[in-house]
């Protein structure tokens, strides 16, 4: 394997940290010594620290997300997605949001306690707290160590609303205590499927679960009435913006609720972990890419503003929003709307007077 290009991850570099006084940079002789004994550099397997923070159910304050709280049991990710916004967060752990966001994974074990110590709390009201509001709950090593799981039920037994979010199949693993969720009105999963392409797949989402596993994943979820979004997040300009219809229409057949999309913003480092990637990846439409991206957000990689750094602006961003109202109305429109999540079960359980008043 030649060293230029690591097979198998997103990133291809680690950036600098904004965050550090110093940096740490590769001596050039070294990789030359490297490509001559065709060794890597640097180790490329996954490491897992175990951190302990005070807290685990945290506020959204933007506007623009969709969600009050979100619950992430692990930082960093491995599934390595090129384009995923939750890398810059952890440059706040002393990390780089390239490599080491997919290869240094940070495990909150005492997760599960913390949330239960929340939910216990004397002013918590019941508000939806969705999994995954940052990094995949799913990632590969919750197979392992099944801090979701303990958390999901949790969330059963004081009857909680509660949100998922996950590109792994590996949800369907808690297939047991979404039923039992889903039954008290209790649940809403969105499966983020960004293209019907198992190629493009491969190199943008390199450690996620396969197209046809997570199709498979919306297909069960919905014949056991748990309500199912799919999150088409995001769009790539010449990347994936051409498949908007068929893959509603693919969703639709398979029971999806309803669909959702953003279009890339490439805040932060992300902009330079993702152009040394399309460069290595897709050099004959790296230019093209870049200033269709560019296009989306006035002329920049970056966009931070609210009400307009989800959906973009421009002709570009309008076709992709005509896009999606056409395939919503061609596909989705005699679907039955998700209901909104009842938190009427834990306020009766955490005050058995709650009915009186």
């Amino acid at each position: 394997m030649s060293i230029s290009y690591l097979k198998g991850r997103g990133a291809q570099q680690n950036t600098p940290n904004k965050f550090l006084e110093q940096e740490h940079t590769v001596d050039p002789e070294f990789l030359e010594y490297c490509y001559k004994e065709g060794e890597e550099p640097s180790k490329l397997a996954t490491q897992y620290q175990e951190v302990f923070p005070k807290t685990f159910v945290n506020k959204v304050n933007s506007p623009d997300v969709g969600m009050g709280y979100s619950a992430n049991p692990y930082q960093g990710c491995e599934h390595g997605c090129i384009y995923c916004y939750a890398r810059n967060s952890h440059e706040y752990w002393g990390y780089s949001a390239g490599l080491d966001f997919e290869k240094k994974i940070l495990v909150k074990k005492n997760a599960p306690q913390l949330l239960e110590q929340k939910l216990q709390g004397k002013n918590w009201q019941g508000d939806t707290i969705i999994f995954s509001g940052n990094t995949d709950c799913y990632q590969p090593i919750e197979r392992k160590l099944k801090i979701t799981r303990k958390c999901l039920e949790l969330m059963l037994k004081y009857k909680h609303p509660t949100g998922i979010i996950t590109k792994n199949s590996l949800i369907l693993r808690d297939l047991d205590v979404l039923k039992e969720l889903a039954d008290l009105h209790l649940i809403r999963v969105s499966i983020s499927i960004t293209s019907l392409s198992e190629e493009t797949r491969r190199i943008v989402e390199p450690r996620t679960a396969s197209i046809k596993q997570r199709l498979k994943a919306v297909e069960v979820l919905a014949k056991h009435n748990i309500p199912v979004n799919v999150m088409m997040a995001p769009i790539i300009p010449s990347i994936n913006s051409h498949e908007i219809l068929p893959l509603v229409k693919k969703i639709s057949e398979l029971g999806a609720r309803s669909v959702g999309y953003t279009i890339v913003r490439l805040n932060g480092a992300i902009a330079e972990i993702f152009k040394d990637w399309i460069e290595k990846t897709l050099p004959d439409r790296a230019e093209k890419v870049l200033h269709q991206i560019e296009a989306c957000h006035g002329g920049n990689l970056n966009d931070s503003r609210f009400g307009t750094r989800m959906k973009g602006e421009g002709e570009f961003a309008k076709q992709i929003a005509l896009q999606f109202k056409i395939a919503r109305t061609k596909y989705l429109s005699s679907v039955k709307e998700i209901e909104p999540l009842d938190n009427s079960h834990y306020l009766k359980i955490k005050n058995p007077q709650y009915e009186l008043f």
